[in-house]
Formats: C-alpha cells, structure tokens, sequence
C-alpha cells in the first residue's frame, strides 16, 4: 500500500469517526419501509371504516361531521395503533443496524436528532388536537403531513442527510392537500406509507445491501 493510499484511508476513518460523533447515521432503510408498511395498513383499516358509514359521500370531513364522536374515536384508535406498529417495527431495525455498526443507540447525537425531530411534532400534535376540539377537521391531514415534514427537515443535519428529501416530499404533500382536502386521507397514505417505502428503500440499497 502507497503513502497516499494510506493517508487516503487514515482521512475516510477520521472522517467517519467525526460523522459517529456529530450524527446519529444507524437509522436503518428496513425501518422506513416497515413504518410505510404499517401506515398503508392503518390507511387501509381507516378506508374501510369510512366506507362502512351510511354516508352518501366519502368526503371525510361530512362523514366526521355527520357521524360524530363515534367514528372520531375508531379513527383515533386506529392511528394510534398504526403509530404504535410504525415505532416498533421501526426501533427494531434501527437497534440492529446500530448493533451491527458497533454505534451507541443513546448518545449525544440521538439526543440532539430526537429534540429536533420531537419539538415540531410537539406543537404540530398540540396545534392539531386544538383544532379537533373545535370541530376543525379539514385540515388535520395536511397538517400531520406538514409538521411532519418540518420535522424531518429540522433534524435532518444530525442524522442521514437524505432524510430531507424525505421531508419536502412531505411538505410537498401537505400543501397540495391543503387546497383538496376531501383527499386528506389519500395524500396521508401516500405521505406516510408510499414515501416512506421509497426513502426507507433508497437508504437500504445505498447503504445496507452491501452489508
């Protein structure tokens, strides 16, 4: 091996050894696609039972507003359910990638990846619940979409960098559903599911296939 040669590979360990401290880069494509996965199953379930209304329309904003608290609670528990698989299942894959790095699940790093990503979704949860409580239902949709987007977007410097593409796609989304908000649930199935399978896959065969 030449000196250069060896310089080279001293500089690309450095290299990666300030990327370990500075970002928490373990986040796992199989995670992204299993949170995807789990968002169009919970889309799916939430389809089915806004179709088992008597509703003439599908339209979701009429339907909640015809048929009340009654169909807002199945709805919440269905999300609730889908947030719960998609944390799970995306934990899961994430934890093995991190333990076959060698890479701490907890540092300094995951922390300041978690504050960024958690206090926009914070206020957007809080925001939206407000409007929920004041019968405002047209644009909860765009709005999980756009907080989520900002999110992504404001934690994307402590973590893989593509995960911003991921979140413009999202606020991408959310705006376009702001102006057809009959669609709210199709734009969050494609957002949450479709989007994150593409990403969750792009990731892995970039950086995980040939591991």
């Amino acid at each position: 091996m030449s000196e250069h040669q060896q310089s080279l590979e001293e500089l690309q360990h450095i290299k990666k050894m300030m990327e370990r401290s500075s970002r928490f880069i373990s986040l796992s494509g199989l995670s992204g696609m299993a949170a995807g996965v789990s968002a169009l199953v919970g889309a799916w379930f939430a389809w089915k039972r806004l179709h088992s209304t008597e509703s003439e329309t599908y339209n979701l904003v009429r339907i909640i507003e015809t048929n009340g608290t009654r169909i807002l609670d199945d709805l919440f528990w269905i999300a609730t359910y889908t947030f719960i698989a998609a944390f799970i299942s995306a934990f899961f894959f994430t934890y093995l990638r991190s333990r076959k790095d060698k890479v701490p699940m907890f540092g300094t790093a995951t922390m300041r990846l978690f504050w960024n990503v958690a206090i926009p979704i914070a206020v957007g949860g809080i925001f939206l619940i407000r409007m929920m409580q004041n019968n405002e239902f047209e644009l909860v949709a765009p709005g999980c979409l756009i907080f989520y987007g900002l999110a992504l977007v404001n934690g994307s410097k402590y973590t893989l960098g593509e995960i911003r593409f991921l979140g413009y796609g999202m606020l991408a989304l959310g705006i376009m559903n702001l102006y057809y908000v009959s669609y709210g649930l199709y734009f969050w199935a494609m957002g949450f599911g479709v989007l994150h399978i593409v990403y969750g896959a792009a990731m892995w065969m970039k950086y995980e296939r040939n591991n």
